[in-house]
């Protein structure tokens, strides 16, 4: 795939690796070629889960080419624009995809870089990345998921600090905070993220895709309501997996002591 967008098949496994230089900076287009990349991810009953990474080991992406929404006149509303599926990086509101994307973060991850990399829903750091949101000190809305996510993964108080002053993250620091899962030697990121992906990729499809289902629609839900939209019926891809195949060989093989044979049916 062109426009600084490499996507590889691993077996279940979709790695989709950002690559242009130098700063691996997301423009319209590169938007519109991860949007592919996750909407392949999403409709290709191969694929189980996926890898987001880039190039180089400095810098996992430093969000908006601000260059080029300058150049093309896109600063202000521009979701009006054609960013592709998901909006802006592809995933950030790609809200149908209930595979898990593990992101790999090869760098530091600043302003829509860490947009997307906290749209994922487990995140590897190399050692010496970095995370970091500088839109409101140049006076522009991190509105990708700055906004939206930030205070929800991390304490209200040290998301302020990182919207409101701009300044960075180790990723030792977001690991504290769970915001990260692990933290790795660089040479180690992509190893890690593989063993993650393929143990993910080794179990039920449709259970996983059900559980991303389900922690999605009842995130902002009281307890009570949780268990009422689970119970409820209307949820497509759990009641899918409740009468798959796949769930009653799971118990038949754990019964007989054997590996389960997971179909995706």
């Amino acid at each position: 795939m062109t426009n600084g967008v490499r996507v590889e098949r691993r077996g279940h496994v979709l790695e989709v690796t950002l690559d242009r230089p130098k700063v691996n900076a997301i423009d319209i287009e590169a938007s519109r070629r991860l949007g592919d990349a996750f909407v392949m991810l999403r409709d290709d009953p191969e694929l189980r889960v996926g890898i987001v990474t880039a190039a180089g080991d400095r810098i996992f992406s430093a969000g908006w080419d601000l260059k080029a929404a300058a150049a093309n006149e896109e600063v202000g509303k521009w979701w009006e624009l054609d960013y592709g599926p998901g909006k802006f990086a592809g995933l950030t509101e790609l809200w149908d995809l209930n595979k898990p994307v593990i992101a790999a973060i090869n760098g530091h991850a600043l302003g829509g870089g860490f947009e997307l990399a906290i749209a994922c829903d487990l995140l590897i750091a190399a050692d010496h990345a970095e995370f970091a949101m500088p839109e409101l000190p140049i006076g522009i809305l991190p509105d990708s998921g700055g906004i939206q996510r930030i205070p929800r993964r991390l304490p209200y108080n040290i998301a302020l600090e990182l919207l409101l002053l701009g300044r960075r993250m180790t990723a030792a620091e977001a690991h504290r905070y769970g915001m990260v899962n692990a933290v790795v030697p660089k040479d180690q990121l992509m190893p890690k993220a593989r063993e993650w992906a393929e143990l993910i990729a080794s179990g039920a499809p449709l259970t996983i895709q059900a559980l991303k289902e389900a922690l999605r629609e009842i995130e902002a839900l009281s307890l009570r309501e949780a268990f009422q939209l689970i119970r409820g019926g209307n949820l497509p891809a759990y009641e899918r997996a409740l009468a798959s195949e796949d769930s009653k060989e799971g118990v038949k093989a754990f019964a007989e002591k054997r590996k389960a044979d997971f179909k995706g049916r």
